[in-house]
């Protein structure tokens, strides 16, 4: 198969799609960089040291502290019997104010000691914190140097494969085409190397934006805090849905198995039409804004909630109008008929059967007449969509089947209610039969069994319910 692409010669609209799809990829590139590159912490004043502690005063204090000493001598005769007469008056105060000396001086003494080890513990403190925070600084400069240097490993490759699509590989030595064989067969396993360190370069980004905006907003998630904890509200309506990732590292999960954003919006392109002349749209579970952006190139006024708090800032960074939350405490705080149409792709199966019940009542209720609910998810029902898609996502809860979903909105109140398939499984990946008529009642029985397995195996890895709100 190698030969036979290479060999070939890339027609003018070959090269006009591979150089189209290169600057697209070239532009997320450069974006994704010039994100990471912004992330990075800025060199700032380190706090300084405290001062020593001062202990001027202590030795005279140790030697001066004592009163009592200080008695007269008494002398002969009567200048004596007046000097015993007056220190009997003011012995009380002296004794009394020894006795404040003593105590002032021995507390002193006592806090010495944790002063001077106080003020070595903040100045080794503070070392470390510089030591540290040069360490990190080194490694986002060497992190940015790799995601420059790895274009020029994929730009040598284009332009070798470039110059055979133009030259040909017959016109090339023996030699120099077995090279390029074993090239290109090395490469091939580079390219799934390079998306594990492209997967592992979107999770460290995500990461690395979020402690930012945690230390701009000065209050950092504690060691164990989930990022994106449900209100304390969410749970008294009915079980919010549980998430059981960090933030940042679902979004990669997103980039990775889902699909980057532009394949989404061609995939939800479809339910646009759905709410055309529609305003106050509601995006449920907007995630990175494919859809709120799609509305907003059609002139549809919508906002946004996710759950997953990365994912509504990813949103946000667009230009979109897009917080993070619970779904259904979202809902019961808007008034009743104020919204002109409701999506969420690929969240109902993030439900429990109590909650997504209360949601859509909910919905039913905040819909203006005539708006609609469209819910897309997988089909659990293609046997290829639940195996592979659905139980992938460690936070799916429960799969819906068709009927279910369109039994649940019909239940809620909406009328009108339809189920749209969409991402058909390709027909040349499906299980495949004999070529020409069956000749036999064995090959009828093979060919039969084929086609039932094909409609339970492959069929439409999505589904939408779609109902109205008369």
């Amino acid at each position: 198969m190698t030969r036979e692409i290479v060999t070939e010669r890339g027609s003018a609209n070959d090269l006009a799609r591979l150089e189209r799809e290169r600057d697209e990829a070239d532009r997320l590139y450069n974006e994704a960089l010039t994100r990471l590159d912004a992330a990075i912490q800025k060199p700032s004043e380190h706090p300084h040291p405290p001062p020593p502690y001062d202990d001027f005063q202590v030795t005279p204090l140790n030697q001066r502290w004592e009163l009592l000493p200080l008695k007269p001598d008494e002398g002969k005769g009567w200048l004596a019997r007046i000097r015993a007469h007056a220190w009997a008056m003011v012995a009380p105060l002296f004794e009394r104010q020894q006795a404040f000396n003593a105590a002032l001086v021995d507390h002193i003494n006592r806090n010495v000691a944790i002063h001077r080890e106080t003020t070595r513990a903040l100045e080794t403190t503070l070392e470390m914190l510089r030591d540290d925070r040069q360490k990190r600084m080194e490694y986002q400069t060497l992190l940015i140097l790799y995601a420059q240097n790895v274009t020029g490993y994929v730009d040598t490759k284009d332009r070798l494969v470039g110059g055979l699509m133009h030259t040909g590989l017959s016109a090339l030595t023996e030699e120099t085409q077995k090279h390029f064989a074993s090239t290109m067969a090395r490469d091939r396993r580079y390219e799934e190397q390079v998306g594990d360190v492209r997967s592992t370069l979107s999770v460290m980004t995500r990461a690395v934006q979020s402690m930012k905006r945690e230390l701009e907003s000065g209050s950092p998630r504690r060691s164990g805090e989930t990022a994106n904890a449900v209100a304390p509200d969410a749970t008294a309506a009915g079980g919010a849905p549980p998430v059981a990732l960090d933030s940042y590292k679902y979004v990669g999960f997103e980039d990775k198995f889902r699909g980057s954003q532009r394949e989404i919006r061609e995939r939800l392109a479809a339910y646009v039409p759905l709410f055309e002349g529609s305003s106050d749209v509601l995006d449920v579970g907007c995630g990175r804004g494919e859809f709120l952006d799609l509305l907003r190139e059609r002139g549809i006024s919508a906002r946004g909630i996710d759950l997953n708090d990365e994912m509504a800032a990813v949103s946000r960074s667009r230009g979109l109008d897009a917080t993070s939350g619970d779904a259904l405490s979202y809902l019961l705080a808007q008034p009743d008929g104020s919204l002109g149409g409701l999506f969420a792709a690929q969240v109902v199966e993030h439900l429990e059967p109590d909650y997504l019940m209360r949601f859509l009542d909910t919905a039913y209720h905040k819909l203006r007449p005539g708006s609609k609910i469209v819910l897309e998810t997988i089909n659990p029902a293609c046997w290829f969509a639940f195996f592979s898609s659905y139980i992938r996502d460690i936070t799916h809860v429960r799969p819906l089947h068709p009927d279910t979903l369109q039994y649940l909105l019909t239940a809620s109140g909406f009328q009108k209610v339809t189920v749209r398939y969409s991402a058909p499984f390709p027909d040349e990946l499906k299980l495949q039969t004999a070529p020409g008529e069956p000749s036999s009642a064995a090959e009828q029985a093979i060919h039969d069994n084929v086609k039932t397995l094909n409609a339970l195996l492959f069929t439409y890895l999505d589904y939408a319910a779609i109902g109205e709100r008369l």
